[in-house]
């Protein structure tokens, strides 16, 4: 049973399978912040702006000790897509089975046309390079997020 994340919490453990052949672990990441984002679909127009705005401030998360994952419920296929029309820095997990939506608890309910759907509520997890869950926006609109999201990574730097 995976636990949700809680802030100021160490993450539980969990592996997930991105672009590049990479495989996300928490524990691959220790030392580093890790800024990891769902959206709901490949090449939709708010995920599109979403990941370009990400793409677009890539080096400053990266100056600030960050690295990126996109997390969304499409396959391999579609992300490799998605990743190379946008030019994109970072690498995108691929949650096909939802184990990762489910463990944020970013499936939402959504009506859709006037029918109910199952959908990712937009949502962005902080965390520090201890492992540990720093920050959460859930629900969150595309416009000035990202400058948020900076400006959180920033703010864990403590002056040496």
């Amino acid at each position: 049973m995976t636990m949700t994340p809680v802030v100021n919490k160490a993450l539980p453990d969990f592996e997930a399978h991105a672009t590049g052949g990479v495989t996300f672990t928490p524990q691959a990441h220790l030392g580093k912040t890790v800024v990891l984002y769902f959206y709901p679909k490949d090449a939709t127009p708010g995920c599109t702006t979403e990941a370009m705005q990400f793409r677009d401030r890539h080096k400053d998360f990266v100056k600030a000790g960050a690295v990126i994952f996109g997390v969304s419920r499409d396959n391999m296929a579609s992300h490799d897509r998605f990743k190379k029309n946008l030019e994109l820095p970072f690498e995108l997990i691929a949650d096909t089975e939802e184990k990762l939506c489910h463990m944020f608890g970013v499936v939402k309910n959504k009506i859709m046309y006037g029918k109910k759907v199952k959908g990712i509520e937009r949502s962005t997890f902080l965390i520090d390079p201890e492992g540990i869950l720093r920050a959460e926006w859930r629900g969150i609109k595309v416009a000035g997020h990202v400058d948020d999201v900076l400006k959180a990574v920033k703010g864990l730097k403590t002056p040496a």
